[in-house]
């Protein structure tokens, strides 16, 4: 006999062997038909393994993220199922789960697939999905492994085979299906009762455009077809709210192909837009002791060897750039860190100097394949608001602190309220991929675990989501769609300042090293922008909006008022602009909607006779009608609550 401890500390005896499905049905025969897979002693199993040994059971249904991903997983292999018979030379790379559907990568030779394709990839994915077929796992050899892709000429199969030990892999076959997969998947294709394809694209296998180019197919299932028609509806919300979109009815921003992919360019009222949000976190950072520094836009290769980031990115980077001095090179700057730490350097600093905290509003290049650019939330050149504290190891935690307070400052001034805290840690079986001592490692992983406790944050543990030099705390944000993106970061760091041999005198004058912590509560501020225009549906906070008013005179005959109004207005500090086009009043208020400006003032006879002003308020309608006074009174104090709101 085995025990099985449940999720709220009930224990159950079972004979050994038992299954997790077993254990549902042995609870109610209504879970047992929800249950997706199963937790087991914190590792996410096929619901149908059998369990040996005592064990934490928790069951996973689709209110799990888990459940959900597991779904998804086995999704994509019904998919295969379905593509591998409608075109049967296909060659199949990976399949995995994404936060929301998932997608499989395939090469179908020199077809080319359509978007009518997909409708009948999706009518036989249901076909297949009815006959309710087992998810079967097999153990296999690596010698029988490659022998079964070999003789179904997979050569991405094969290539991964390469990698994996002798006696951890294992197939999946569902219907006609068999893949290479480590797991785990739902009990049967019954499960998935609503199919939608989503979009076709293009990606390099392994994300290395020197290989092949092969056709990435996205989808999404539900366990009902209402979830699906909820789907939908969302997707034509998030169509609406698209950044790009929105990003070109406000006239915000514009790219170029002469300028090259992935280099936004601010027009105006961005860059207006973009310098308030600078402003108001400047301002935050000053109060708090932060100090302003500039930093070039290139460093020489030595400063990037120096740091780690050459030996880990330098063969993904921009090449190179040789100056007519033989053997001098730069780099387009990919961080600000580097910089910071020769800047720590100038002078010597005592234990009482530190922390020194070092801010900078820095636009850092890195290069990414053409295909995964997007907007503003994938480009080549963005601005990073970086700052870098320099402090003793016993002001670490107080100073990780006091930086989660600034990042929750900005995401409350600006309506995001719903947010999780995911501290990234290394991989501890791949550690090539970083750099630093474990205890080095071990601190810094647990005072970030410690500072995120104190603050009350809600958190998650993710493996290998670190940085190459240190973990970090991800604050993972959700927008009015439910959409998670990730945004600020604080990040602790042993390693650069024993790379580039920082030090401080202490309070016993030794040489000691300080510890480095990285933030950036925006994160870019070209993704922030994207985030926060499809956040707020283009409907920017008052304070941030670029035109806050604008004034609608019915006819020529009350320009002259309306600049009168206009010069009120910039008075007390409001942005406004005047509709001068010769247009009738109805246009113009329909105009002004869908520029998303929070205020219109309309004049005519009465206003100006009166010397008020006529309110329309965006989204709302008509506020009747003001004084001047009470107007810009009203106006000022509107955003001094939400700014002030700490």
């Amino acid at each position: 006999m085995i025990k099985i401890t449940l999720p709220d500390g009930a224990q159950k005896e079972f004979e050994a062997g038992i299954t997790a499905l077993d254990v549902a049905k042995s609870i109610s025969e209504g879970l047992a038909r929800n249950v997706l897979a199963a937790e087991v002693n914190g590792v996410v199993v096929d619901a149908f393994k059998p369990i040996d040994t005592d064990a934490s059971l928790k069951l996973l249904t689709w209110t799990n993220d888990e459940g959900k991903s597991t779904f998804w997983h086995s999704s994509a292999h019904l998919m295969a199922e379905a593509i591998q018979e409608l075109f049967p030379d296909t060659k199949f790379a990976i399949g995995p789960p994404i936060e929301r559907g998932f997608y499989y990568d395939i090469d179908l030779g020199e077809t080319k697939i359509t978007e009518e394709d997909l409708l009948k990839i999706e009518k036989l994915m249901k076909e297949k999905a009815s006959k309710k077929s087992r998810f079967e796992r097999k153990a296999v050899s690596k010698a029988d492994a490659i022998t079964y892709f070999t003789e179904k000429q997979d050569p991405y199969k094969l290539e991964l085979i390469e990698n994996l030990q002798d006696g951890s892999i294992s197939f999946y076959t569902q219907g006609d299906f068999t893949d290479l997969c480590r797991g785990p998947h739902i009990p049967n294709t019954g499960f998935i009762k609503a199919i939608k394809l989503t979009n076709i694209a293009g990606a390099y296998w392994r994300g290395d455009e020197k290989n092949k180019m092969l056709t990435r197919i996205y989808g999404v299932t539900f366990p009902s077809n209402k979830e699906l028609e909820e789907y939908n509806i969302m997707m034509e919300e998030a169509k609406k709210r698209d950044h790009r979109k929105i990003g070109k009815e406000l006239e915000l921003f514009t790219f170029s192909e002469k300028v090259g992919q992935g280099l936004p360019m601010w027009l105006p009222k961005g860059a207006m837009l973009r310098q308030r949000l600078e402003n108001f976190l400047q301002k935050a950072q000053l109060e708090v002791g932060y100090l302003p520094v500039i930093t070039p836009h290139i460093g020489n290769i030595n400063l990037y060897k120096t740091s780690g980031h050459y030996e880990k990115y330098g063969a993904d980077s921009f090449q190179a750039i040789k100056t007519p001095h033989e053997g001098e090179e730069f780099f387009l700057k990919p961080m600000n860190c580097p910089h910071h730490c020769e800047i720590y350097k100038t002078s010597p600093k005592s234990y009482k100097d530190l922390p020194v905290r070092y801010a900078e509003f820095g636009t850092v290049y890195r290069y990414e394949q053409a295909g995964e650019l997007h907007g503003l939330t994938r480009v080549r050149g963005f601005t990073q608001d970086d700052a870098h504290l320099f402090c003793r190891p016993d002001q670490v935690l107080e100073e990780f602190k006091k930086v989660i307070d600034l990042v929750l400052y900005v995401f409350n001034a600006l309506g995001f309220k719903d947010y999780t805290a995911q501290i990234s840690l290394r991989d501890k079986e791949n550690k090539t991929k970083y750099i630093g001592s474990d205890e080095n490692w071990e601190i810094a992983e647990n005072a970030i675990r410690q500072a995120a406790s104190e603050k009350g944050l809600t958190t998650v543990e993710v493996t290998g989501e670190a940085a190459f030099y240190g973990p970090k705390l991800d604050f993972m944000v959700k927008d009015a769609l439910g959409r998670s993106w990730q945004l600020g970061t604080v990040q602790v760091d042993y390693n650069l300042p024993e790379r580039f041999e920082l030090e401080y005198t202490d309070s016993d004058n030794t040489k000691k090293r300080p510890v480095m912590i990285h933030r950036a509560p925006f994160g870019s501020m070209e993704r922030f922008v994207a985030v926060l225009l499809e956040h707020c549906a283009g409907r920017l906070p008052l304070w941030l909006v670029p035109t806050q008013v604008k004034i609608l005179p019915i006819s020529d005959k009350y320009q002259e008022y309306a600049a009168q109004v206009l010069t009120a207005l910039k008075k007390a500090d409001i942005r406004a602009e005047i509709d001068e086009r010769q247009e009738k009043i109805g246009k113009k208020i329909r105009d002004t909607e869908l520029q998303k400006i929070p205020y219109m003032l309309v004049l005519g006879e009465k206003e100006m006779n009166e010397g008020i002003v006529s309110v329309r308020k965006h989204g709302t309608g008509d506020e009747g009608a003001k004084t001047i006074d009470e107007f810009t009174g009203s106006l000022q104090q509107e955003i001094k609550e939400k700014t002030d709101q700490q």
